[in-house]
């Protein structure tokens, strides 16, 4: 899974580069429970989409069919659809009652989640809460992974390694959990900052949880992030969201986090601009059927 390049440059300590092997299998056992070949999901994917998907043949290719139920669901915005989310007065159910972000999973079909933005600003907690009301999504954090991969917190690889080990380390965690579709992914606050990491998050959708920084000092003060043991932890705080503002401002969907919103709360707002989102950015097969309707193609399917 872990090719480092064996060169005088190589910034990683051959113990820290070992324990580094073991991250795929890490990865493996918070997905499945157990460990199994690390191209057996792979294959699985792939047999499972000759049978339920529709596959066509064109120029010698087989391709699947955008336009088939498997690719098209069907499900809408249920923000755009109140009978979806209420109840009558005596408390019988009007249509179908449904959390929004279990409707998530068939409009995303599989795309990754991945949660930017600067430490404490609720990445871990609203990721997790996010997969679990979604249901057949799995929440990953690459911290976690990485600490579990070394057997060593994060500020101790700061310590021992420095940050650019850190960082190479990181990059090697986003390798790895990109290569997986139905995840809700957690990431650190710098992992920006390196124009490569953008390739893979640009795999997914990108949600940034824009908090102040204030509000994210009162959430870590005291505690041992590496970058702000300075004599002015906030005004370092400050430094580096101005800094990286740039990159997370790439994000596709932008989540302003207010001071005393809760987990539930910055939650419910994801859920709903993922649901606009999707709206507002159909792909190009479906943007097509839909001019060719309009302009009086009634076989167009």
């Amino acid at each position: 899974f872990f090719l480092l390049e064996a060169s005088g440059r190589e910034t990683l300590s051959r113990e820290l580069t070992a324990k580094m092997q073991a991250l795929a299998a890490t990865l493996l056992l918070l997905l499945h429970g157990s460990v199994v070949h690390p191209f057996s999901l792979v294959v699985h994917q792939r047999r499972q989409a000759v049978v339920t998907t529709t596959r066509l043949s064109a120029g010698g290719f087989e391709w699947e069919d955008p336009t088939s139920d498997q690719a098209d669901p069907g499900v809408e915005n249920p923000y755009k659809n109140p009978e979806l989310l209420k109840k009558t007065a005596d408390g019988d159910e009007e249509g179908l009652l449904v959390d929004p972000a279990r409707l998530l999973s068939p409009r995303l079909r599989g795309c990754n989640l991945y949660l930017i933005g600067m430490m404490g600003s609720g990445k871990s907690a609203v990721g997790d809460a996010l997969a679990r009301r979604m249901g057949t999504y799995n929440f990953l954090d690459t911290d976690v992974i990485l600490e579990r991969a070394v057997g060593m917190s994060i500020p101790e690889i700061f310590e021992k390694e420095g940050e650019d080990a850190f960082r190479d380390a990181e990059a090697q965690v986003l390798d790895s959990v990109h290569a997986h579709v139905r995840c809700v992914i957690g990431t650190g606050g710098g992992l920006v900052t390196r124009n490569q990491n953008w390739a893979k998050l640009q795999t997914g959708l990108v949600l940034y949880l824009k908090t102040d920084p204030e509000t994210i000092y009162k959430r870590i003060e005291g505690t041992d992030r590496p970058l702000l043991q300075t004599d002015d932890p906030l005004a370092t705080l400050k430094d580096l969201t101005e800094e990286r503002r740039g990159k997370y401002e790439q994000a596709d969907v932008t989540i302003e986090v207010e001071d005393g919103m809760d987990v539930e709360a910055v939650t419910d707002m994801c859920i709903r601009m993922l649901h606009d989102f999707i709206d507002d950015n159909p792909p190009a097969w479906k943007q097509a059927k839909e001019k060719a309707q309009a302009d009086g193609l009634d076989w167009v399917q």
